[in-house]
C-alpha cells in the first residue's frame, strides 16, 4: 500500500475580528492591534461618575485636545501586556545582575565617602518624585481616552514604581535604612527640594489627562532623566569614582530614552491633528517647562554648582528641538 501525504492550505473564514477588519482591512491582525484597538468603552456606560457628574465615565471632552480618532496615538514600541512584560523582565534581569555584581564584589565600597553622600542626597529623595509620576500616569490611564494612549501610560506608571524601588535599593546599599529616612526628611524639609516637591504635588490635581501627560511624561521627566542620570550620574559622578552607581542606574538611563521616544511620537500625532492642538500643547509646554526648570535648578546646583544653569539650559534646548520637530508651536 502506498500513502501520499499532501499539504492542504485551509483558508480561514475570518482573518481578524470585524472591528479590526473595518480599521485595517481584511488581513491578519497583530497581537498589538488585537489588544489595543477599538476596545475603549464608548457607550452603554449606564451612569455618570458620582465624583464628577458633569462628565461621562470615559469622556474625551475633559481634555482640551481634540482628536478625530484617539486610537491614532499608537505606541511605536507596540507594547501590549505580553510584549511589555517580556521586555521589562529582560531589563530586570540585567538590573539584578548589576546589583548582584556591585554588591558581591564590594564595588559600592570603592565610591569615595564625599561622593557617596552626594549620591544619596541626590537620588534617594527622587524616589518620591517617581511615586508622583506613578500617580499621575495612573490618572492619565484612568481618565484618558483610547487604549493605544492610556495603555502605555499605565505601563509608564508601573515603571515609575520600579524606578522608586531601584532608588530605594541604591539608598540601602550605600547608606542603610537611615539613608531612606534621611531622604524622606530632605524631600519634606530641605529648602532645595521644596520647589520640586511643590511641582509634583501641583501636578497631582491636574484634571486634563493630556495636559498631565505633557507636564509629567514630556516635560518633567523629559528634563529630569537626561540631566540626572545621563549628565550627572553617568557623566560627572562616574568620572569621579561613582562608576558602580552608574551601573545601578542603567535601567533609568535606558528607560528614559525609550519612553521619551514614545512620548514625543504621541505629541507629534496630536499636534498634527490640528493647529489648535499644536498651540495648546505649546502653551502647556511653556507653562510646565518654566516651573520644571525652576524646580530642578536648586537640586542640580547642589551637585553641579555654577554649571547647573548651563546644564539645564542645554537640556531644555534639546527638549524644545524634539518638540519643534514634532510640530509643536513653541
Amino acid at each position: 500500500m502506498q500513502i501520499d501525504l499532501k499539504t492542504v492550505n485551509i483558508e480561514p473564514k475570518r482573518k481578524a475580528f470585524d472591528h479590526l477588519v473595518r480599521r485595517f482591512g481584511d488581513k491578519p491582525a497583530s497581537r498589538y492591534q488585537e489588544a489595543s484597538y477599538d476596545i475603549q468603552a464608548t457607550e452603554n456606560l449606564h451612569y455618570r461618575p458620582t465624583w464628577a457628574p458633569e462628565q461621562e465615565l470615559y469622556d474625551p471632552t475633559i481634555s482640551r485636545i481634540v482628536m478625530a480618532d484617539w486610537h491614532a496615538l499608537k505606541d511605536p514600541r507596540q507594547y501590549y501586556y505580553n510584549s511589555y512584560v517580556l521586555t521589562r523582565a529582560r531589563q530586570q534581569e540585567a538590573a539584578e545582575g548589576a546589583f548582584a555584581l556591585v554588591e558581591s564584589r564590594g564595588l559600592h565600597l570603592t565610591v569615595p565617602e564625599e561622593m557617596r553622600e552626594q549620591i544619596l542626597d541626590l537620588l534617594v529623595p527622587l524616589r518620591h518624585a517617581a511615586w508622583g509620576a506613578n500617580q499621575n500616569n495612573v490618572l492619565v490611564s484612568g481618565y484618558g481616552f483610547g487604549t493605544p494612549f492610556t495603555q502605555p501610560c499605565l505601563y509608564y506608571g508601573m515603571d515609575c514604581l520600579a524606578v522608586a524601588q531601584y532608588l530605594s535599593r541604591i539608598g540601602l546599599m550605600l547608606g542603610g535604612v537611615d539613608a531612606l529616612a534621611r531622604g524622606k526628611a530632605q524631600w519634606m524639609d530641605n529648602e532645595e527640594w521644596q520647589p520640586l516637591r511643590r511641582l509634583v504635588e501641583d501636578t497631582l490635581v491636574v484634571r486634563d489627562p493630556f495636559e498631565l501627560f505633557i507636564a509629567q511624561d514630556v516635560v518633567i521627566d523629559g528634563l529630569l532623566y537626561p540631566l540626572i542620570y545621563d549628565s550627572i550620574i553617568d557623566g560627572r559622578m562616574a568620572q569621579n569614582g561613582a562608576a558602580p552607581v552608574s551601573m545601578l542606574t542603567q535601567f533609568m538611563t535606558d528607560w528614559g530614552k525609550e519612553t521619551r521616544k514614545w512620548a514625543i511620537s504621541v505629541v507629534k500625532v496630536a499636534a498634527a491633528e490640528s493647529e489648535a492642538n499644536a498651540v495648546i500643547i505649546g502653551e502647556w509646554f511653556r507653562t510646565w517647562s518654566e516651573r520644571a526648570m525652576a524646580a530642578l535648578l536648586p537640586v542640580i546646583a547642589k551637585v553641579m554648582g555654577e554649571d547647573a544653569d548651563q546644564l539645564l539650559a542645554g537640556g531644555l534646548d534639546d527638549l524644545k528641538a524634539q518638540l519643534a520637530k514634532a510640530g509643536v508651536s513653541l
